[in-house]
C-alpha cells in the first residue's frame, strides 16, 4: 500500500520535520508499505508555499492512505489533503497525539 503523511511543517526545521516523522515512516515500512516522500529535499524559501503544495497534491494522487499526523487541522496544507482525501475518496488515518499518565 502507497502511503501518503499529511505532516503539519509551517514554523518548523527540515531536521525537526524529518525527525518528527521518522518513527512512523519505520513503522509504516516495517509493515511492508511505500511511504511517499512528502518532505521535498529541494526546498527553496523563495519559493510559495502554494508550489509545495502543488507538489504534494500531485503525491496525493498515488496515494492508496493518507496518514494525518497531531496538529493538522491547525496547518492550512494539511486541511487542503484533507479535503482533497475526502473529496477523492482516498482511505483516511488520523493519527491522535498519545497522552502519557504522570
Amino acid at each position: 500500500m502507497k502511503i501518503f503523511i499529511a505532516q503539519p511543517m509551517s514554523n518548523k526545521s527540515y531536521e525537526q520535520i524529518k525527525f518528527e516523522r521518522m518513527q512512523l515512516v519505520r513503522k509504516l515500512e516495517n509493515e511492508g508499505h511505500e511511504v511517499l516522500e512528502t518532505v521535498f529535499n529541494d526546498f527553496e524559501p523563495e519559493k510559495p508555499p502554494i508550489f509545495y503544495m502543488a507538489k504534494s497534491i500531485d503525491l496525493l494522487v498515488e496515494a492508496d492512505r493518507v496518514i494525518f499526523m497531531n496538529g493538522w487541522e491547525n496547518a492550512k496544507g494539511c486541511r487542503i489533503e484533507m479535503q482533497i482525501s475526502k473529496d477523492y475518496g482516498k482511505e483516511i488515518l488520523i493519527l491522535k497525539e498519545e497522552r502519557k499518565a504522570c
